[in-house]
């Protein structure tokens, strides 16, 4: 079992994490109006989190790697938000 801290380092760094995760952030921004923010964010980063490590085998628990992946996804939410934000104030 690797430390939790390796875990969280190595699904920060996991591309295919990150495209679904700007996916998703994108796919909010454009259906605010109809289906609002949190709620959509919420259930995609929990989805992201189970559908990644039970798609994908690995030697750790599945428990381990969807509580890591939440905390995972959440950072990366935070950062695809703030980049959202800060393109927007900068395009006017």
């Amino acid at each position: 079992m690797m430390p939790i801290t390796d875990l969280l380092e190595s699904q920060l760094t996991d591309v295919f994490r990150i495209g679904l995760i700007i996916a998703l952030v994108a796919t909010t921004a454009r259906t605010q109006a109809t289906t609002g923010t949190m709620l959509p964010l919420l259930a995609g980063v929990i989805f992201v989190a189970v559908i990644i490590p039970s798609a994908m085998p690995t030697t750790e628990s599945l428990a381990r790697n969807i509580g890591v992946g939440i905390l995972a996804n959440a950072i990366l939410v935070g950062l695809a938000l703030l980049a959202l934000r800060m393109y927007r104030q900068f395009r006017g």
